[in-house]
């Protein structure tokens, strides 16, 4: 794939780990693909970078827009610098200052405005217009899928016998291209998407169980807190991903608990809800080998009382 190719050198070809607790709780051979330790702590920076790359000397010379607050703005503020392309992210007021601080350390100019994303968003269009500059979106852009399938080719690549991949779904972004690469590489492979049940936009528009444009989303997986199904990504979930399952915010808990405690692993809950859906009991394999993409791992610490809490061991019990 020419991603993977163009990728190569500029993100870090991240680890598959493999979790002898894990295995044995699952029954199954498990191998978590460590987005968290990618650069800027998330995947996002894959997308942003191959649509970067993509520019023409003339876009690259406009400059980039995005809007985001969090991981997104960080890997579009990196991928513009390493190209020498000046890149503008729109935030909510509200956005914690550490990811401003980050953001602006990454080389990007950030502008606050709004009290949600979507008042971000709209002023980072408006900006779009006026300046010509060309919009880097979170996960409806072909580019950007093709970025974030270069994870299922490194994985593949890591550990050719996996035949199950576990993959968050806010958007549609990751997984679309993530289902995409791995169905072309080994056609047999399933791919499982995951949902916190408090933003199951794609769920619902999949199996008809409820509205496709949300009115809230409240989860402690915030980066997959998406109102909205992809428009460009839905039609290569529909196409390549095998089923999609809805997890609860003490499954997702949980997961984050389990991989900090038992893994010394911190990932976000948007990282943690494909872990999540593996350890659902609504989910029944027969001695796979699975890959799950723990997607990134920007969690304030400070929420980590909140996170015990909430993760009731009532699921997770290790000997």
């Amino acid at each position: 794939m020419d991603a993977h190719k163009t990728l190569e050198g500029v993100v870090h070809r991240t680890p598959l780990h493999t979790s002898e607790t894990l295995n044995q709780k699952t029954g199954q051979q498990v191998y978590m693909k460590m987005e968290n330790q990618q650069k800027t702590g998330a995947f996002k920076v894959r997308g942003a970078s191959y649509k970067v790359s993509q520019l023409s000397e003339k876009e690259a010379k406009c400059g980039v827009i995005a809007a985001s607050a969090g991981n997104h703005a960080q890997g579009v503020a990196l991928a513009a610098t390493k190209r020498g392309v000046q890149a503008k992210i729109f935030m909510p007021e509200s956005t914690p200052t550490a990811k401003v601080e980050a953001t602006q350390g990454y080389g990007a100019k950030v502008v606050l405005t709004g009290e949600s994303f979507q008042e971000a968003f709209l002023a980072a269009c408006e900006e779009q217009k006026r300046s010509g500059a060309t919009f880097v979106h979170p996960f409806d852009d072909h580019d950007v899928m093709a970025g974030q399938a270069t994870v299922a080719v490194e994985m593949l690549e890591q550990q050719p016998k996996l035949d199950t991949l576990f993959v968050p779904i806010g958007g549609g972004g990751l997984i679309s291209g993530v289902a995409f690469a791995a169905k072309q590489i080994k056609p047999g492979i399933q791919v499982i998407g995951v949902q916190s049940k408090q933003a199951p936009s794609t769920y619902n528009a999949l199996y008809k169980k409820g509205p496709e444009k949300l009115t809230s989303v409240a989860t402690i997986a915030d980066g997959i807190a998406v109102k909205e199904r992809g428009r460009v990504t839905f039609p290569c979930i529909q196409k390549y991903v095998d089923r999609v399952i809805t997890v609860d915010e003490q499954e997702i808990a949980q997961a984050m608990l389990f991989l900090l405690e038992r893994e010394k692993t911190l990932v976000e809950g948007a990282g943690a809800t494909a872990l999540a859906g593996l350890l659902s009991e609504g989910v029944s394999l027969n001695n796979s080998q699975c890959g799950i993409v723990l997607s990134g791992g920007n969690m304030d610490v400070s929420r980590i009382p909140m996170i015990r809490k909430l993760a009731n061991p009532k699921k997770i019990t290790i000997a």
